[in-house]
């Protein structure tokens, strides 16, 4: 390249880069310098810490004027890294309830040697940021912080107070979750009247243009079941009728060939009718059978063959992910268990998929028992005025025409502790993604740079609507 071609090409990428700037928010590079920050810190639960990025956010919020009192940092005296932050933007009506910005801070493991780039340093990359946590969660976290962050500095005053709390766990609530043991010991402080959290986003075609927007509304209760098989055992050349690999693998099989019934709510019903306005005419058509009573059951199988997730969402699933028994390759098994990982509908007690189980393998020498913490049953929140109107009023503006779409989520979030404790909590981001997805929980996690700033935009106006709402 010569030297009059370099030149005309430095000059149109300062042109680029200053039309950029231009119509970059005034006050994006102090969010960029936020989120680099929040990414950067180590929480996982392994080697990181919590209660580091808390503070990081903490002193950040302190520095544009929100009280200390009004920003803390809370954990269990015997877990010091796995601090959460609370904090509160005060109201003008101290009678009405806050509303509550809900984002976990703490990321899934992530081995260096496996990633393309260093999963703790944030890199810009041809119009993607990499990170692990560059989606999950750290984007509604720093985009959180950030809004109020410009609320206290605009000076604005909203009618109830927003709340915000930046918590731990969510990626292993085996061990340690914030929520639950906010819930447990201070209810106070994650009072409101709802929340928003992780859950949702929006869908890309191929070309990268929003198709639709998305408003989570429920989730499904997570449970797993222990399934047993006993015998004396003996030796492998004496065998005997009751073989318990055999016995529970006919009862796994039986399991496996059983499909819970179809069951609809108000979040899955419209997402089926909003999606049947966006999919190909063979797709929407089965979509609308499946909304029929009678339902055609073809069309459910069609559509499960296409996406499993619109199967997830349309009934409750249990399906088998681990095995182990027998004791040596040379004696009759003694013992042999399975565990099978139900992801159950809201509204359906756990009892009762916990029979249903017994009834389909219909071996009364098989004990089917639950383990681990009881799923947390609650019904999906209400998609009301008061919470569509404003996403609504924002999404016209910053996405005219793209349909909004309620969505149950089929996995776990946070929000299963909130809505069981009768605050009801909404998945609502306006950060959209590809087919693809974020690669959350895997290698190379991201998130469009466009993405994530048309999501600070859209999440920073909807809660100045709902602050100041009824």
């Amino acid at each position: 390249m010569n030297l009059r071609s370099i030149l005309i090409v430095s000059a149109m990428l300062a042109a680029a880069a200053a039309s950029r700037a231009q119509s970059a928010a005034p006050d994006e590079a102090s969010f960029r310098d936020l989120y680099k920050q929040l990414v950067e810190i180590n929480t996982t639960r392994s080697a990181g810490s919590c209660t580091e990025a808390a503070g990081a956010m903490r002193a950040r919020l302190i520095s544009a004027g929100i009280a200390a009192d009004d920003a803390q940092i809370l954990a269990p005296p015997d877990r010091p890294k796995d601090g959460a932050l609370i904090a509160v933007l005060h109201g003008r009506d101290r009678s009405a309830k806050p509303i509550l910005l809900l984002a976990h801070i703490d990321v899934v493991e992530a081995k260096r040697a496996d990633w393309d780039r260093d999963p703790f340093k944030l890199v810009e990359e041809n119009g993607w940021f990499y990170a692990r946590g560059a989606s999950d969660d750290k984007a509604m976290a720093a985009v959180f912080t950030d809004s109020l962050i410009r609320y206290r500095r605009e000076g604005f005053k909203p009618r109830r107070d927003i709340k915000l709390a930046l918590t731990c766990g969510e990626e292993t609530p085996d061990i340690f979750n914030s929520v639950k043991w906010l819930i447990e010991t201070r209810p106070a402080v994650l009072d409101a009247a709802f929340a928003l959290n992780e859950g949702a986003g929006g869908e890309l075609d191929k070309d990268g243009r929003p198709v639709a927007l998305q408003i989570q509304a429920g989730e499904k209760v997570y449970q797993d079941f222990a399934l047993e098989a006993t015998d004396v055992g003996g030796h492998s050349s004496r065998p005997t009728k009751n073989n318990p690999i055999v016995r529970l693998s006919t009862g796994l099989a039986k399991l496996g060939a059983y499909d819970f019934p179809v069951a609809l709510n108000d979040a899955t019903r419209g997402y089926f009718e909003a999606q049947a306005r966006l999919t190909p005419p063979d797709i929407a058509a089965d979509m609308r059978a499946v909304l029929k009573d009678p339902r055609d059951e073809a069309a459910v199988d069609r559509l499960w063959a296409v996406n499993p997730g619109w199967n997830g969402m349309l009934r409750t699933t249990c399906v088998v992910t681990e095995i182990a028994g027998g004791h040596a390759p040379n004696a009759l098994p003694q013992h042999v268990r399975a565990n099978v990982n139900c992801r159950i509908l809201p509204g359906v007690p756990v009892a009762a998929v916990q029979r249903e189980i017994e009834r389909v393998i219909a071996d009364a020498k098989i004990s089917v028992a639950p383990t681990g913490d009881p799923g947390m049953q609650s019904p999906p929140p209400e998609l009301s005025a008061r919470i569509m109107n404003p996403v609504r009023t924002v999404a016209a503006r910053l996405w005219p025409g793209v349909p909004i779409v309620p969505t149950m989520s089929t996995g776990a979030t946070d929000g299963r502790f909130l809505n069981s404790h009768g605050i009801p909590t909404y998945g609502l981001s306006g950060m959209f993604h590809d087919a693809e997805g974020s690669h959350a929980h895997g290698l190379n996690e991201r998130i469009r740079v466009i993405s994530l700033m048309n999501g600070r935009r859209f999440l920073y106006e909807v809660v100045k609507l709902y602050a100041n709402g009824p």
